[in-house]
C-alpha cells in the first residue's frame, strides 16, 4: 500500500484546507480500510485527529478539531479528505494519513495503523 498525502499550505488563522490522501497498491480494495488523519507539531508528539471506517459510514474525531475538521473519503477515487476550517495556529503541523484494519476501538491510536504516508506542512499564521 501507499499513501500519498497533499494538500498542505500556509495560510492565516481562521481559513481553511483541504487535505487529500491518495491510496494505491494493494490487492485489497481501499474499501477494505479504515483511514485515519494524525498531525505531528515541531517537539510534539503525533496525535490522533480523525479516522473514518471502511464504509465511510462512520468518523472520529480528536476533541480539538471537532466541529472543525470534516473527514471524507471516496472510493471510486480511491481517497480520504480532511476539510479544515477556522484553522488555529495550534493547528500547524505535518499531516499524515495511514491505512488499518483494526478494530473500532483501536482507530484512534496510531498503533492501529500499518500504512502511512510521507506527510504534508500545514502552517497556520497568527
Amino acid at each position: 500500500v501507499q499513501l500519498q498525502a497533499s494538500g498542505g499550505g500556509l495560510l492565516q488563522a481562521g481559513g481553511s484546507l483541504r487535505l487529500s490522501c491518495a491510496f494505491s497498491g494493494d490487492s485489497f480494495s481501499f474499501s477494505n480500510y479504515a483511514m485515519g488523519w494524525f498531525r505531528q507539531a515541531p517537539g510534539k508528539e503525533r496525535e490522533f485527529v480523525a479516522f473514518i471506517v471502511r464504509n465511510g459510514g462512520n468518523s472520529r474525531y480528536a476533541d480539538s478539531v471537532k466541529g472543525r475538521f470534516t473527514i471524507s473519503r471516496n472510493r471510486d477515487k480511491k481517497e480520504v479528505y480532511l476539510q479544515m476550517n477556522n484553522l488555529k495556529p495550534e493547528d500547524s503541523a505535518v499531516y499524515s494519513c495511514a491505512a488499518s484494519r483494526s478494530v473500532f476501538s483501536a482507530l484512534f491510536t496510531a498503533d492501529a495503523y500499518m500504512y502511512w504516508g510521507p506527510g504534508t506542512l500545514v502552517t497556520v499564521s497568527s
